[in-house]
C-alpha cells in the first residue's frame, strides 16, 4: 500500500471537489454517504479544497459536518487541503500572508471536530509573483516544523517547478492530471522528475472529467451549465473527434469485464511498475455513492493489456487544450 506523510493510504485517492463545487448544492445526505463509500472502498487519501465552492459551504465546511455525525472515522483520514487560490482572478497566492490566513482558516474551522494538524497542503497554483522557495520555505518552517501540517504537496507544476521545490523542502505528492485523455506528464518532464526525486503523482480527473465513463455519448449529455461545455475538448467540432478514444476505451473494458472508468483509472495505478516511472495514485472524484464505490475496484491489467491499451493512444490524438485559454496550468 503507497504511503504518505507516514500514513498507509488506499491504492486509489478521493477527490472531494463534486461534492461541493456544484452550480446547485447538493443534499447532504448525498454528500456524506459519498464520503462513507469512499472510506468503505479503502479510499482514505482524501483531497480537499478551500475553493471547491462558497467559503460557507465547501470542502472544509463538509468536513466538519460529516466528522460531527462520525468523530470515530477521523484517525483513517489523511486529509490533503488544496487552497491559497484566487477563483475570481485565476491566480496563485503565495505570499506568507495568504498561507497564513488559508491554514489558520482551515485549523480554525475543523479543530472544533478533533483536527489538529493537516496531513497534506498544497497551493492550487503557483503565485506567478512569488518565487516558489520563499511560499513553501515559509510553509515549511511556520507550519511543517511546528507540527500542524504534516507535509507539503504541489500541483499543477511543472518539472522544473518540481526540481525547485525539492531543494528547498520535502514534497510528499504532486498533484496533475494525468489520464488516457491527457497523457503530458508522461511527456513533459514531470513523471522523470518525481521518479528521481521519490515523489507520488496524485494523477486527477484520471476519467477524464467524466469522459471515460462512457456515460457521456454525446454533448446534450452535459448540462448546458456544466463548466465542461467551456473546454476545449467538449466543443461541438472537438467532442465528435474525441468520442472515437471514449469508443475504443469502452471495448478495451469489455475485452477486461469491466467498466470503462475502472479501465482509465487503474490504468493510471498500474503505470506505476513500469521502470522510470514514480508512485502513481490515481485521484477520481464522484459524488455519486455507487459511482464511488465503482471507482474504487481494483483491476490489475497485465503488461500485455498495457501495451494493447498503448496502442490505441499511439493511434489516437485528443482535440482540444485541457482547459479555455488564459487558465492557470503550469507551474
Amino acid at each position: 500500500m503507497p504511503q504518505i506523510v507516514g500514513k498507509e493510504i488506499g491504492p486509489i485517492a478521493y477527490g472531494m471537489m463534486n461534492l461541493t463545487f456544484n452550480s446547485e448544492p447538493l443534499p447532504t445526505s448525498q454528500q456524506h454517504a459519498a464520503l462513507t463509500a469512499a472510506l468503505a472502498s479503502n479510499s482514505n487519501f482524501w483531497n480537499a479544497g478551500t475553493f471547491y465552492g462558497p467559503r460557507t459551504a465547501n470542502s472544509i465546511t463538509l468536513l466538519q459536518s460529516y466528522l460531527r455525525i462520525h468523530p470515530t472515522v477521523l484517525p483513517r483520514i489523511v486529509l490533503s487541503v488544496k487552497g491559497c487560490y484566487d477563483q475570481s482572478t485565476r491566480r496563485g497566492l503565495g505570499t506568507p500572508s495568504a498561507i497564513k490566513a488559508e491554514i489558520d482558516g482551515v485549523l480554525d474551522q475543523l479543530r472544533e471536530v478533533g483536527v489538529e494538524k493537516i496531513d497534506v497542503f498544497e497551493c492550487a497554483r503557483v503565485d506567478p509573483d512569488v518565487p516558489i522557495e520563499v511560499t513553501l520555505k515559509y510553509i515549511d518552517e511556520e507550519y511543517v516544523k511546528k507540527g500542524l501540517v504534516g507535509g507539503i504537496a504541489l500541483s499543477e507544476v511543472a518539472a522544473a517547478t518540481i526540481r525547485r521545490a525539492a531543494k528547498v523542502t520535502t514534497i510528499v505528492s504532486v498533484e496533475n492530471e494525468l489520464s488516457l485523455w491527457e497523457t503530458g506528464v508522461l511527456r513533459n518532464g514531470v513523471a522523470e522528475a518525481c521518479a528521481e526525486l521519490g515523489i507520488p503523482i496524485l494523477a486527477y480527473s484520471p476519467i477524464g472529467k467524466g469522459m471515460l465513463s462512457g456515460t457521456i455519448k454525446t454533448l446534450d449529455d452535459i448540462p448546458a451549465n456544466d463548466v465542461r461545455r467551456y473546454m476545449p475538448r467538449f466543443q461541438p467540432d472537438t467532442f465528435s473527434i474525441n468520442i472515437q478514444l471514449v469508443d475504443a476505451v469502452r471495448r478495451l473494458a469489455e475485452k477486461k469485464g469491466c467498466t470503462p472508468a475502472q479501465l482509465a483509472i487503474n490504468w493510471t495505478r498500474c503505470l506505476s511498475r513500469r521502470p522510470g516511472m514514480p508512485q502513481i495514485i490515481p485521484l477520481p472524484g464522484s459524488s455519486n455513492e455507487e459511482r464511488v464505490r465503482e471507482n474504487n475496484v481494483l483491476v490489475d491489467l497485465t503488461d500485455e493489456e498495457m501495451d494493447e491499451i498503448d496502442a490505441v493512444l499511439e493511434g489516437f490524438t485528443v482535440v482540444g487544450g485541457r482547459y479555455p485559454e488564459g487558465f492557470p496550468i503550469d507551474g
